[in-house]
C-alpha cells in the first residue's frame, strides 16, 4: 500500500504542490517539460505566496544553472562530497520537469551496458524470438522514448566501458535495436535528458573519459554554508521522518543547535569560537546529522521515555558517524575533551552531551 511506504518519490510526496504550481504556471515551457523553468525553480527553492515549501537548502544560483543545463543538449552531472543532497536535487529536478523521478540507474561495479541501453525478457525471447514484447527498455531508453529525465546515481562506480555507452546516447540521442530489424531504433523525443551524480571521494574509482565529460555540464554541490539553514533543514527532515509514527516528541532548537554545531565543527575543522580541531575522515554531512538526530529522538522516545537532549545526541554520534576507524575515534574524543568540555560549563544541553560522550568513551 502507498500509505505504508517509508518514502514516496518526490512527485507523490509533493503532488499537491506540483498541482498548485501547474495551475498557476503561465510562463514559457521548453518542449516536453511539465512545468516552466520558473515553476521548476519555485518547486525546489520554495514560494511562500503559493504555499510551496523549500526542498533544497543550498546555493540557489546552482539550482538555476542546473535548470538551464537541462534545457540544452548536454547532460547534467552533480558532483560533491557524500551527503550534500546531490541525489535529492536530481530527484526534485526530474519530478518537476518530467513528473517522474523513478527512471533511475544505480551505478555500481555490477552495472552492464544493458542497464543503460536495453535487455531481454529471456522467456519471451526463447518463445517468440526478438520482439517488442521481449525487449526490456533501460530507464535511459524509456526516458528517451517518453521524453523524460533519466537519472544515473554514482556514475563513477560504473566500469569505464559502461560509462562510455553514454557517449553515443548523449550525442546521437538514439538507441539502435538491430535485433528487431534493420534500421529499428528509439530516438529521444523532446524533454529527454540525463542527470548523473558522483561523489568527489569516488571520482578516482573509475575516472570518466574526456569524451564523456564533454557530454556533461558539471555542477558542484557544496555543503550548506549558512548554519541557520542547516539547523532548519535538520529539524525539518527529522520531523518528516516521523510522519505516520506515533512519536509526539521533537528536537528542541537547543538540541538541534548542538547537533549541527558538532557536525559543522568537525566538517570544517574550525569551531564558531575560532578554535582549530582535527577533521575526521568520516563524512560529517548534513544527511548524517539528520540520521543522528532521528536516532537520538527514537532513543529518547522509545527507550528513555524522555524529552530528547544533548545526551541522546552524543550516544548516537559515534555509532552513526564513526564506524571502524580508530584514528577518527581519537580525533572525536579529543574534540569532546576540549571544545565540548568548555561549552558544557555554560550550557545544560552541552553538559548532557559531554557527560554521555565521556561515559561512552570511558566505557
Amino acid at each position: 500500500m502507498v500509505t505504508a511506504s517509508q518514502k514516496l518519490p518526490a512527485e507523490l510526496r509533493y503532488h499537491e504542490e506540483l498541482a498548485v504550481l501547474a495551475a498557476a504556471d503561465r510562463d514559457p515551457k521548453p518542449a516536453g517539460w511539465r512545468l516552466s523553468p520558473r515553476a521548476v525553480r519555485r518547486f525546489i527553492i520554495g514560494d511562500d505566496k503559493l504555499g510551496v515549501s523549500r526542498k533544497f537548502w543550498g546555493d540557489d544560483p546552482l539550482v538555476d544553472r542546473c535548470i538551464v543545463a537541462l534545457m540544452g543538449m548536454q547532460g547534467l552531472i552533480l558532483v560533491g562530497e557524500p551527503g550534500t543532497a546531490k541525489s535529492l536535487l536530481s530527484e526534485l529536478l526530474a519530478a518537476a520537469i518530467s513528473g517522474d523521478s523513478l527512471l533511475v540507474v544505480q551505478g555500481s561495479a555490477g552495472i552492464i551496458e544493458d542497464h543503460l541501453r536495453y535487455g531481454w525478457n529471456y522467456a519471451l525471447l526463447l518463445a517468440e524470438g526478438p520482439s517488442e514484447r521481449a525487449l526490456v527498455a533501460s530507464p535511459v531508453m524509456a526516458a528517451m522514448r517518453d521524453g523524460k529525465v533519466a537519472r544515473i546515481e554514482e556514475l563513477t562506480r560504473c566500469a569505464p566501458e559502461v560509462q562510455d555507452t553514454l557517449i553515443s546516447l548523449l550525442s546521437e540521442r538514439t538507441v539502435a535495436t538491430p535485433e528487431l530489424g534493420s534500421g529499428r531504433e528509439t530516438r529521444a523525443v523532446q524533454g529527454f535528458n540525463v542527470i548523473a551524480t558522483a561523489n568527489l571521494r569516488d571520482l578516482g574509482v573509475n575516472e570518466m573519459s574526456s569524451a564523456l565529460k564533454r557530454r556533461f555540464n558539471f555542477e558542484t554541490v557544496l555543503p550548506i554554508a549558512d548554519p541557520s539553514f542547516e539547523r532548519e533543514l535538520v529539524a525539518r527532515q527529522v520531523r518528516e521522518r516521523l510522519v505516520g509514527q506515533d512519536v509526539g516528541a521533537s528536537l528542541s532548537p537547543d538540541v538541534v543547535d548542538v547537533l549541527v554545531s558538532v557536525f559543522r565543527d568537525l566538517r570544517t575543522g574550525t569551531t564558531s569560537e575560532g578554535a582549530v580541531v582535527t577533521r575526521p575522515k568520516s563524512v560529517m554531512s548534513t544527511a548524517e546529522a539528520v540520521n543522528v538526530g532521528h536516532a537520538a529522538l527514537l532513543d529518547a522516545h522509545y527507550l528513555d521515555g524522555a524529552t530528547p537532549g544533548g545526551g541522546h545526541v552524543a550516544r548516537q554520534v559515534e555509532g552513526v558517524v564513526f564506524k571502524d576507524d580508530a584514528e577518527d575515534q581519537r580525533k572525536y574524543r579529543a574534540y569532546v575533551d576540549t571544545v565540548v568540555k568548555a561549552r558544557a560549563r555554560s550550557s545544560r544541553v552541552w553538559a548532557d552531551y559531554f557527560k554521555a560522550a565521556k561515559a561512552r568513551s570511558d566505557g
